[in-house]
């Protein structure tokens, strides 16, 4: 075979939806060969695989394979994908509707939408813009996929007790607010354990003291306030029908600590093993959560062209809006929300155990900008600093005077 031979390409682009799946194949230069509708199955799977390896082989050509909702609606078939050697490509879904405004179609199906995404992987070889719309998934180590699993799941919980604890607060201040006073937060531990010592929280009245003493860590400023309670109690008349739910709210309070300890725990002993996290997790004020979440999100700097890319995935920087005299910038719509958060809470955090950090902060903060604005600008500095030492595999170092 000639060494300088070049397979044919198959541009394949698929439409995700929830229950089937519409695919579109060209022949590299933007003319359909195939279009076929696949469920959201194993058996559906396995047809997709078939036809374009059939077509691949036909063709003596190599496949490459855009679809939109990568990690999203698209699982397991994305996985599936990079499982089986495809070049794989993620649909920029903004980008993706822009060019439909301009090359609109005469009707709007999920057939003509797999054959809009092949049209853009015809104009990458043509307009550089395209290439911006269709990004390239480079995979991820197995440890920094764990530490995403982990960390979005325990985003999911921190998220859910909060809406409990919230709710249960609520409840409280309306049918029993002389009990809710007895906590600074409902979702303290002593507070839960001592409402979970009864079903029935009119109960709670007749609990002994040596009983409330074997609270595990409860202080004896807060048995006192139990025991003045006790006195002197009272409900509304609703506590009739509604003192199980309080018991209940604050069971769950107290499962989803654990669960979210424990997933602490995890991500904390995943750390070391990522090249990322082990980096992070040595900036002042980077701790494990926050680390591991974004080791989890970046996944690998292979993704990025360089660290500008990386400042706007992390939110920590604005795209240009400038036109004739007026300068400005506009909100970039591909940042990913939980590494945003994530680097915002860790960047308060650095700014408040880095001394020359939070002078660059206060400096900023006396330029005029607010206090998000100068915690984004810390952000953004410190997004280059991640960038270099993630390159050239060093920990963080605090420079001496």
């Amino acid at each position: 075979m000639n060494a300088h031979y070049t397979p044919n390409e198959l541009q394949v682009g698929i439409d995700v939806g929830s229950i089937n799946h519409a695919v579109a194949i060209s022949d590299g230069n933007g003319k359909i060969i195939r279009e076929f509708e696949i469920t959201h199955t194993q058996k559906g799977f396995d047809k997709f695989f078939t036809i374009v390896a059939k077509e691949s082989k036909q063709r003596d050509a190599i496949a490459s394979i855009a679809m939109e909702g990568y990690n999203g609606w698209a699982r397991p078939l994305d996985g599936l994908i990079l499982k089986q050697g495809y070049k794989l490509y993620n649909v920029n879904n903004v980008k993706l509707a822009r060019f439909k405004e301009i090359f609109p179609a005469a009707a709007k199906t999920d057939a003509i939408d797999a054959r809009k995404i092949v049209e853009l992987f015809s104009l990458q070889k043509h307009l550089p813009i395209a290439k911006k719309v269709l990004q390239e998934i480079q995979v991820s180590d197995s440890i920094n996929i764990q530490l995403k699993k982990l960390s979005r799941r325990r985003k999911q919980l921190v998220d859910e007790r909060m809406v409990i604890s919230n709710r249960m607060g609520a409840d409280l201040q309306a049918e029993a607010p002389d009990l809710k006073s007895l906590a600074s937060c409902v979702d303290d531990l002593w507070f839960l354990r001592f409402i979970t010592l009864r079903q029935d929280m009119r109960l709670l009245i007749k609990v002994h003291k040596s009983t409330i003493e074997k609270i595990p860590r409860i202080r004896k400023n807060h048995i006192d306030k139990i025991t003045a309670w006790q006195t002197e109690a009272s409900f509304t008349d609703a506590i009739d029908y509604i003192a199980s739910m309080f018991y209940d709210d604050a069971m769950r309070i107290l499962e989803l600590k654990l669960k979210i300890k424990d997933i602490e725990k995890q991500i904390d002993q995943l750390i070391p093993s990522s090249n990322i996290a082990s980096t992070l997790i040595t900036i002042p004020g980077f701790a494990t959560v926050s680390a591991g979440t974004l080791a989890g999100e970046i996944g690998t700097l292979n993704r990025f062209e360089g660290e500008g890319s990386l400042a706007l995935y992390l939110g920590m920087t604005n795209l240009d809006n400038s036109s004739g005299k007026k300068t400005g910038s506009k909100r970039n719509m591909a940042t990913n929300r939980h590494a945003k958060k994530a680097m915002i809470n860790a960047t308060m955090q650095h700014s408040r155990n880095a001394v020359e950090s939070s002078v660059y902060l206060k400096k900023k903060i006396s330029q005029g900008k607010k206090y998000q604005q100068a915690i984004r600008s810390l952000g953004r500095h410190l997004v280059r600093v991640i960038w270099s030492m993630i390159q050239q595999e060093r920990s963080y170092e605090i420079r001496e005077k």
